[in-house]
């Protein structure tokens, strides 16, 4: 008898210590389980999501995020039923969004990124022989839009600008290239800042406004022919050598490819000396996704890693200017000498993109 209960004891004894492990186990699942928010984001985000860092700081915090990639003004046009949050790439499209799903004010707006203009070495040498452009040193630069916009009305050509001759991948008309105003949210700045300075420094209000600058941005977009849906592929003819040597995009993704020291040495910065601020902002589609929005403000390693793919935080340029100390050859960090103009409405916005498109 003493050693069936002997047995027995034992039995419950292990059963008690895997009972234990099981629960122990459990428990820490659950300590560590995240919260899957699914949203639609600016391709320019991408990488920011997908990096390896962010997911284990956002997995610390117990979000999980899964993301589909869009044209920031596409996504007016998307489903977004049983999305958790809408991530475009400023507060135009956020807030024709947010204003549709009834999102609660204020959005959050985690960082923002001044729009640029890349340009390849002999280009950026012949645009300040010419006085379009005045450089600083090494990689960076300021584009004069006045005068840009002028030899654009004038159906300028790059065998017209002194010294072009010498670089025999410079011909054809002198223009910038950018994306879709009418799907892009890069594209649609890029017309808000230009059309700021072709309407004497006024930001387009009205019918009489458009009508006024419409001849101009149709000139600055046709000349294009077909135009790409995401700044990312814009970058990615750049950077190859195909394509224009002028394109506009994101500081941001000249940050991020200045980190990883790619192209850098046929790579000219230019910052337009009136330009347009794109400020990142989360349009939160349920509670989860304004926790996210508000988790990507705050959260001091978050905000870091978002430095690390080029974004500047709000409300702190010191958090920039220490992490891009070892690009600053390149980078107007303080942005000093560059005018932000301000962006029209959405309704206006997208009446100058249809117009300018034909």
């Amino acid at each position: 008898m003493r050693r069936i209960a002997g047995i027995v004891l034992a039995v419950l004894l292990i059963g008690g210590v895997v009972a234990a492990v099981v629960a122990g186990r459990q428990g820490d699942d659950k300590g560590t389980a995240t919260k899957t928010v699914r949203g639609v984001i600016g391709s320019e985000k991408s990488d920011f999501f997908a990096d390896p860092d962010v997911v284990k700081a956002l997995a610390a915090k117990g979000y999980t995020v899964r993301t589909e990639a869009s044209g920031s003004w596409a996504m007016d046009g998307l489903d977004l039923k049983g999305y958790d949050f809408a991530f475009p790439s400023s507060s135009a499209p956020a807030d024709q969004l947010a204003a549709k799903y009834h999102a609660r004010q204020p959005l959050p707006r985690p960082f923002y990124s001044p729009l640029v203009v890349v340009a390849h070495r002999s280009a950026a040498d012949v645009l300040a022989a010419n006085g379009l452009a005045v450089l600083d040193g090494k990689g960076k630069g300021t584009l004069k839009m006045a005068a840009y916009l002028d030899a654009v009305r004038h159906d300028r050509t790059w065998q017209q600008l002194k010294g072009a001759t010498a670089h025999g991948e410079l011909t054809g008309t002198l223009y910038i290239t950018s994306t879709d105003p009418e799907t892009s949210n890069s594209g649609a700045l890029y017309l808000a800042a230009t059309s700021y300075v072709a309407n004497g420094g006024r930001v387009v209000a009205g019918d009489a406004d458009i009508t006024r600058t419409a001849p101009l941005l149709h000139q600055l977009v046709s000349v294009q022919g077909a135009q790409q849906p995401s700044s990312d592929s814009v970058f990615r003819d750049f950077i190859s050598g195909a394509g224009n040597p002028l394109v506009c995009l994101y500081e941001s993704q000249v940050v991020s490819l200045l980190a990883e020291q790619h192209g850098a040495d046929d790579l000219v910065v230019l910052y337009p000396d009136t330009t347009v601020n794109s400020d990142h902002t989360i349009v939160p589609l349920d509670d989860a996704g304004r926790g996210l929005g508000e988790l990507l403000s705050t959260d001091p390693t978050l905000r870091g890693l978002a430095v690390k793919h080029g974004f500047r935080p709000q409300g702190d340029s010191a958090e920039f200017v220490t992490a891009t100390a070892d690009r600053a050859a390149y980078l107007n960090q303080t942005l000093t000498g560059v005018r932000q103009a301000p962006v029209p409405t959405s309704a206006v916005l997208h009446d100058m993109a249809r117009r300018a498109r034909g």
